[in-house]
């Protein structure tokens, strides 16, 4: 048997992968690590760690999701944070907006939900104790 499967990125189909991928390196500390041409205008994104990789596509744009009407319990990009609530701050003035207060759960976490200025849910974390590592 092989070795076990790594995972390797997840992809979310936007209306302007363009705009979303400059505001996700801008503002979430994200770096493109591979780009494609129109028609998808595809962007491959890792986050700071190199570990994560998320894909921005528009293909085909008919089948773009109304982020902004569903629930962000439906879907949402998670994103660690060692202060939730000066992040919060500071990307509700970078054109986010916000999906409720800042909530503490029962192991202590500290959570808040934004959605950037697509619609897309964004869920800011400050665990108690990591997922992983």
């Amino acid at each position: 048997m092989a070795g076990p499967l790594l995972f390797e990125h997840v992809a979310v189909n936007v209306a302007d992968p363009v705009a979303v991928a400059a505001w996700y390196c801008e503002h979430l500390g994200m770096r493109v690590v591979r780009r494609g041409e129109a028609p998808a205008h595809m962007h491959f994104l890792a986050d700071a760690s190199g570990r994560v990789v998320l894909e921005l596509y528009c293909h085909p744009p008919e089948l773009v999701p109304q982020y902004a009407q569903q629930d962000p319990q439906v879907l949402h990009l998670a994103f660690a944070a060692s202060d939730v609530a000066a992040e919060r701050e500071r990307l509700l003035a970078a054109g986010a907006s916000t999906c409720g207060p800042i909530v503490t759960t029962a192991a202590d976490d500290r959570l808040a939900m934004l959605r950037d200025p697509w619609g897309l849910a964004l869920q800011l974390t400050q665990r108690a104790q990591r997922l992983v590592g």
